[in-house]
């Protein structure tokens, strides 16, 4: 969230001493709300948003029966106030009020630090203006985790306990209020892991399963992660949802378009709340470029160049039985069963023409989709690419080096890649997007933006945020999931992600330019590369797409 859009929020809010000499504390309170400090309404209206209890006690004594602040001694414990859900839903305040992740996250910080509204000289010099700094820092400066307060613990399900999996529920477990009660995976290895780790981070074992649909099916569970590779993304994804359950799932939305379709049509119909994994939404050093590009100061962005260079490891690729703990033909599902070996099985797929698609549509994809979401573009009017296999050749199937140019209707989008080579002329560039201005260049990366003047005498501004993203990405969800509204990465917007790379591989495999007509949802005037939108499922597998 922007921090002029933190500050409009947060201009809702006043702040106030409580009247009462006895407790100095300053109350946080809606305009026009003068109930009393932290006033109950309030508070109740930010448990809703938040998904916790309560907030800390004043220090010193509290009065008997007071129940706003929760049992005496300042635990966060669940109140009946916070256990009313009838002004914590969506609807609560003002339009917009609640909606935003910026303010939860202010007011999340400015309830974990009483004691800076507790010290009488500090009162006297803090206003309205000193507030907003204060809380915009502390929304910068890291995810705000909520941490065992919520009346009821989410219920989460693991479809994919490989590597990013685990990272997907260990920031679930930063954020708090969870459970995983079941774990899915085709490999009995990976199951018995993560299963051991999670039980010792929550104190409680996953019920595991082979199949997904036994996950989905056991009672209770309240929402999904789904962290398989791509050919494994549709087929879960519209069961859970058939089934009302929340879904979290990684990128990229599906293998090819008409999928991702078909899973976009799911979630509508469901209703129910879907985040998918551009985790680089939440990067702060993104947010800010971005609102600096949309306020205009770099002037008319006449062209944008995104590019992850970066020496690509690889294992054996030797044809060979998989290991005893995997179900090989469970692992490629609905895709192509090509024989076994470690470059295109765990971790390695994503190099693999059948199941990750390359490095454009595996790791390029999160800056095409911060690029898109910066020029506020939906997908590309034409494609082409060029490239090939050139140092790495019978060792993967998609290109070690592509440069694939995407015409939007706002500007020009040029990628690139390399994966293999020396050092990088300039390192500090080899992961991150330019955006070229009529005053100004931006270069922005996961942690770090700079404006570069057109002015060869003016300084460079850098600008450095660290960021917890898979934390933040997912306290997002999370707290979408208690609220019941929608998180900031819905199924359309990634589909538009997920399309636009997916065409910039189909130009590359049919060696032409491409024509995407986004009303039909076709690539007008080359049937071949129309049919590569689809492919076809392997038995018994259905495809989703009418």
């Amino acid at each position: 969230m922007e921090p002029c859009l933190l500050a409009f929020e947060t201009s809702r809010l006043r702040l106030r001493r409580r009247k009462s000499s006895r407790d100095p504390v300053v109350g946080l309170e809606r305009d026009g709300d003068s109930s009393g400090c932290f006033s109950e309404a309030f508070r109740r209206r930010v448990s809703g948003w938040l998904g916790f209890g309560g907030f800390p006690a004043p220090r010193g004594r509290v009065p008997p029966g007071d129940r706003r602040w929760g049992r005496s001694g300042g635990n966060r414990a669940a109140t009946p106030w916070a256990q009313d859900r009838r002004t914590c839903g969506p609807t609560a305040g003002a339009s917009g009020f609640c909606r935003s992740p910026a303010l939860r996250s202010a007011v999340a910080f400015c309830g974990s630090q009483p004691h800076y509204f507790q010290n009488a000289k500090f009162m006297k010099q803090i206003n309205r203006r000193n507030f907003l700094g204060a809380a915009t820092v502390g929304v910068m400066a890291a995810p705000v985790v909520l941490r065992g307060a919520a009346a009821e613990k989410i219920k989460l399900g693991l479809i994919g306990c490989g590597w990013y999996g685990m990272v997907d529920v260990e920031a679930a477990f930063k954020v708090g209020g969870v459970e995983v009660t079941a774990l899915c995976d085709v490999d009995s290895d990976h199951l018995q892991k993560s299963a051991e780790k999670i039980e010792k981070r929550q104190g409680l074992k996953p019920k595991t399963f082979k199949d997904y649909r036994e996950l989905l099916a056991l009672p209770g569970l309240q929402a999904v992660i789904i962290a398989t590779p791509p050919q494994w993304h549709a087929l879960p994804f519209i069961e859970a949802l058939d089934k009302k359950l929340d879904v979290y799932c990684e990128k990229p939305l599906a293998y090819e378009p008409r999928e991702g379709r078909a899973m976009v049509n799911a979630a509508k119909k469901s209703k129910q709340v879907v985040q998918i994994g551009f985790q680089r939404r939440q990067s702060r050093a993104i947010q800010q470029a971005r609102q600096y590009v949309q306020e205009g100061k770099a002037g008319r962005i006449a062209q944008v160049e995104a590019q992850i260079f970066y020496t690509a490891g690889i294992k054996d690729t030797t044809p060979q039985d998989p290991p005893a703990s995997l179900d090989w033909d469970w692992w490629c599902g609905p895709a192509p069963k090509l024989p076994y070996c470690p470059q295109i099985g765990h971790f390695a797929w994503r190099l693999e023409k059948e199941y990750g698609n390359g490095h454009l549509v595996d790791w390029g994809i999160h800056l095409i989709d911060a690029v898109r979401w910066t020029l506020k573009a939906a997908t590309p009017l034409t494609v082409q690419a060029a490239g090939g296999i050139y140092h790495l050749k019978n060792k993967i199937t998609t290109p070690d080096i592509l440069v694939a140019h995407f015409d939007f209707a706002q500007c020009p989008v040029t990628w690139r890649h390399h994966l293999w080579g020396a050092a990088e002329y300039h390192p500090e560039t080899q992961n991150g997007i330019f955006f070229y201005g009529e005053k100004e260049t931006v270069f922005v990366t996961d942690h770090q933006w700079t404006v570069v003047s057109r002015d060869p005498k003016a300084p460079r501004k850098v600008n450095e945020i660290k960021t917890d993203m898979a934390t933040l990405h997912m306290q997002d969800f999370l707290t979408c999931v208690r609220n019941r509204q929608q998180p900031l990465c819905q199924p359309e917007d990634a589909f538009n992600s997920t399309t636009t790379v997916q065409l910039g591989m189909i130009a590359y495999q049919a060696g032409a330019k491409i024509t995407w007509d986004a009303a039909t949802e076709q690539i007008a005037g080359n049937p071949q590369a129309n049919q590569m939108l689809k492919r076809d499922y392997r038995q018994p597998w259905v495809h989703p797409y009418a």
